[in-house]
């Protein structure tokens, strides 16, 4: 049973005695809210911020498209990775200390990776960031959790603190490219210091969290480390080195797969997986992810590498599809509400594909503009698909198991995503347009098989 706290007591409603006797209003949910959704947006924001900057901190640092891939890859592998344990870290540390530590720790990576001399340095910085962000996640939905004790307004203020996600998400390319053509691509990580800042102060108006006994899969978590590092290595670096980087990926999953089956309390419980719903909504998750992240990855080198645009245009042709990601996140929604997860799903799915091939057909002639607008349907299908996969996730596992699925769920769209930003830099690198049709197509029919699918999913409305 989970410990009240005086945010779960009538009293909560009412003036709390401060030290010297007299009376002072109890915290507000609604800075607490402010606070969680802030570090959230900040931490998903540098998701797909630095996409678009990518070709200046390669003309700046060097590297190569390898050196790229892995300024994108290191934040986002162990964002993923953590994102497994640190739900439990956060009950045991309490939501707002968690909270506080990761957004701290974060805004301080970001100072590294703005003042990074080198690759290496920028590189083990993201590294920071990630670690952080995977701490900063749960640790902010716990917050909102435990502001509001009416469920109808925990209800309405979790659904604010996920828009304010997608919001963050879609934006990023078109911050990342304003900051780099008006400052500098180490812009885009001094603007997490003020923000940073702020969610700190704001913290300080929260109530204090509990600690509660939470079990870690200390083995489990490092295996899992060990094990998509090596993946990603083998991938993006090839040749000999990536051969034996693939056999530690190999060895490191089965030792993975062993630990989970016999430690009592796992970071991926085994058995999760026998449900066909959780395994489907898993894979189409991870498809999206793939889509999403790759295209941004893909024709934010598009426009400034081949097309000879400023990270400023690049990303102003991200705003047609950023600016009905939120927008369609809500319809989705409403859709699954009323017709239940799958039929947004069976839309949203076949939507990207389509978006993903017509895209076959764009080459360096192709007019900006219109390379924007094909974008659109990619966007729209992935954000018709992933709310609706988000709340069936919930419904397919016993409600004590829904924070450990959702970590489960996030943490394979995370790993989904970074595994094609090392695909596709790898296929890109012997030859950009022919690199980018080769993942279109890996990205579309992921989405395809994904898609046929969800035609079984069986969810309720």
């Amino acid at each position: 049973m989970a410990t009240k706290t005086v945010l779960d007591s009538p009293a909560a409603d009412h003036q709390l005695p401060s030290r010297g006797g007299e009376l002072k209003r109890p915290p507000s949910p609604a800075l607490t809210l402010v606070a969680a959704l802030l570090g959230f947006a900040l931490i998903t924001l540098d998701a797909s911020v630095v996409n678009v900057a990518l070709p200046a901190i390669g003309s700046a640092l060097g590297g190569g498209m390898t050196g790229l891939q892995w300024v994108v890859d290191a934040y986002t592998l162990a964002f993923a990775a953590l994102m497994l344990s640190t739900g439990a870290f956060s009950d045991r540390a309490g939501a707002s200390r968690a909270y506080g530590i990761g957004v701290a720790v974060f805004t301080v990576a970001s100072a590294a990776c703005g003042l990074a001399p080198n690759l290496p340095v920028l590189i083990a910085s993201r590294v920071a960031q990630g670690a952080a962000a995977a701490v900063v996640l749960p640790a902010s939905l716990a917050l909102v959790r435990q502001a509001y004790a009416d469920a109808a307004k925990r209800a309405r203020a979790v659904a604010l603190w996920a828009a304010g996600g997608s919001v963050a998400v879609a934006l990023g390319p078109v911050a990342g490219g304003a900051l780099t053509t008006v400052w500098d691509w180490r812009g885009i990580f001094f603007i997490n210091l003020p923000l940073g800042a702020v969610a700190l102060a704001l913290l300080l108006r929260a109530p204090r969290s509990e600690r509660r006994p939470a079990p870690l899969d200390l083995p489990g978590q490092l295996t899992a480390v060990v094990t998509l590092t090596a993946l990603t290595f083998a991938v993006i670096e090839g040749g000999t080195t990536g051969a034996v980087a693939l056999g530690v990926a190999v060895v490191g999953a089965a030792v993975f797969l062993r630990i989970e089956a016999r430690h009592p309390h796992p970071v991926v419980p085994l058995e999760l997986f026998r449900s066909r719903n959780v395994s489907v909504l898993v894979a189409a998750g991870a498809a999206c992810s793939v889509a999403f992240y790759g295209v941004v990855f893909l024709f934010s080198l598009f426009f400034q590498q081949v097309q000879g645009k400023s990270a400023l245009y690049a990303g102003l042709m991200f705003l047609p599809m950023s600016g009905l990601i939120a927008g369609t996140n809500i319809v989705a929604g409403k859709l699954a509400g009323r017709y239940g997860a799958r039929l947004p799903m069976l839309l949203g799915q076949p939507l990207a594909a389509a978006g993903l091939l017509v895209l076959l057909y764009v080459d360096s002639s192709t007019p900006a503009g219109l390379v924007a607008l094909l974008l659109v349907p990619v966007a729209l299908g992935c954000a018709l698909t992933v709310p609706p996969l988000t709340a069936a996730m919930m419904e397919a596992v016993p409600a004590g198991r829904a924070g450990l699925a959702a970590g489960v769920l996030n943490s394979a769209r995370q790993v989904a995503g970074g595994l094609a930003i090392a695909l596709f830099g790898a296929l890109v690198g012997g030859g950009f347009e022919a690199g980018m049709r080769w993942s279109l197509v890996v990205s579309a029919g992921l989405l395809l098989v994904t898609g046929a699918a969800t035609v079984g999913l069986r969810v309720r409305r």
